[in-house]
């Protein structure tokens, strides 16, 4: 028998003088109208998709169900085993009560950033859904209503031959022929063949000629019929990520993303401050309190949370408003299933700077099986207006692409 998180004993989560819930804050007024719901248990499964997905799952007393996703990766199943007492009994409508009431019983247990942030996230995500069944709206309707119908979709493109120009570009030239997309993503921390030192983040002259050879290859080859992005996954030195964007700045690239590590924002800003090469970065930062300084010190010129992993989707929003202050768009950086995934594009949305919303699973055949309804068309995401997030779970395909070991949760 494994160990059973609920139980866990934490005196910071068991005391704290920032206790939200609805007993402490004196929230017990009856509400009417279908709303009076208590969350009853909360349950996860892991989906072995191109990442390990974590499916959530929040179930109430009316028979109603939420469905959310958390970013992919050890951990957070067992989180939010250990945060489900905090929510029972809870009234799932409360959503920013609810997430700030976890953030506060897990401070101990690291809810600045993380794995704990990625466990909250998951189940804001299940309580949007949820919220929206109970009030029958669709989620982005909880977030403010919509600025758009459908949200553009970017797709993370990768070949087998990922360090050849030309192999890319006749990859970039099929996608965007045959299956639609008008926005891509290519990475370029690939193997040139001229490094001499993996550990020390520094690019010789020969590496970002070669680099520059993979965008000028992509970027001519669609042409104007696509954006293309180009993803450094936060592998450079500062000196080396201002030596690329500037050898960059003569071709079309969308945005450079992650060009630098992501602890140290005053490297950060000034990698984007020397070049006129769009700099991206978001997606290893968390909540609004790790975004702000990107955004306020003008280090970025596109913020690209994650919101399954940022902190859900009224964070990312959030995040969107400050981003706005600034007059800075948001391309949000996804890798999940279809739940999440439609969970940004609620949020893209609701928002009035939405870029796009990336898409990492074209490889993976299987991708919307997982869900009833079809997800992408023609390279956008038409906003659904069922209620919640307007994706619902074929439990066949769930439990046939579960992770080894994994049960799967109850049905609604």
């Amino acid at each position: 028998m494994g160990i059973d998180y609920s139980q866990l004993h934490d005196p910071n989560a068991e005391y704290t003088m920032r206790d939200l819930s609805a007993e402490t804050m004196g929230v017990t007024r009856e509400r009417g109208g279908g709303r009076d719901v208590e969350i009853t248990d909360i349950q996860t499964t892991m989906v072995d998709g191109n990442f390990p997905w974590t499916l959530v799952r929040i179930y109430t007393d009316a028979g109603l169900v939420g469905t959310g996703e958390a970013y992919w990766g050890a951990g957070a199943p067992e989180l939010i085993e250990r945060m489900t007492p905090f929510l029972r009994g809870e009234n799932p409508l409360d959503i920013d009560r609810l997430t700030e009431h976890l953030v506060q019983k897990m401070s101990g247990e690291g809810s600045i950033g993380g794995v704990t942030v990625t466990a909250i996230s998951g189940i804001e995500v299940a309580l949007h859904d949820l919220a929206g069944k109970i009030l029958d709206v669709p989620a982005y309707q909880l977030l403010g209503g919509k600025y758009r119908d459908e949200v553009r979709v970017y797709c993370d493109c990768h070949t087998e031959e990922e360090a050849d120009p030309i192999a890319c570009a006749d990859e970039a030239e099929r996608v965007v022929e045959d299956l639609g997309y008008d926005a891509l993503k290519f990475d370029l921390d690939v193997p040139s063949g001229h490094e001499k030192d993996r550990a020390n983040r520094h690019l010789r002259g020969p590496e970002i000629e070669h680099k520059a050879s993979i965008v000028e290859a992509i970027t001519e080859r669609v042409g104007s019929r696509a954006d293309v992005a180009f993803d450094c996954h936060w592998t450079f030195s500062g000196g080396s990520a201002k030596r690329l964007a500037k050898r960059l700045e003569e071709y079309d690239v969308w945005w450079l993303e992650d060009p630098v590590p992501p602890e140290n924002h005053d490297v950060q800003r000034e990698v984007t401050q020397s070049t006129t090469t769009p700099i991206t970065v978001g997606e290893n930062v968390y909540r609004k309190h790790g975004q702000r300084r990107l955004v306020e010190e003008q280090a970025v010129d596109i913020i690209a949370p994650d919101m399954p992993k940022v902190g859900g989707m009224r964070e990312t929003a959030k995040i969107a408003d400050l981003a706005d202050m600034y007059y800075v768009p948001v391309a949000m950086h996804n890798v999940a299933s279809p739940v999440a995934t439609m969970g940004s594009v609620h949020v893209g949305a609701a928002i009035s700077n939405a870029l796009a919303v990336e898409y990492h699973s074209y490889e993976l055949g299987w991708w919307e099986d997982i869900v009833e309804e079809d997800v992408i068309e023609g390279g956008y995401i038409e906003v659904p207006e069922e209620p919640g997030l307007g994706v619902t779970l074929d439990m066949d395909a769930v439990e046939e692409h579960m992770v080894d070991g994994e049960e799967l949760f109850d049905e609604a």
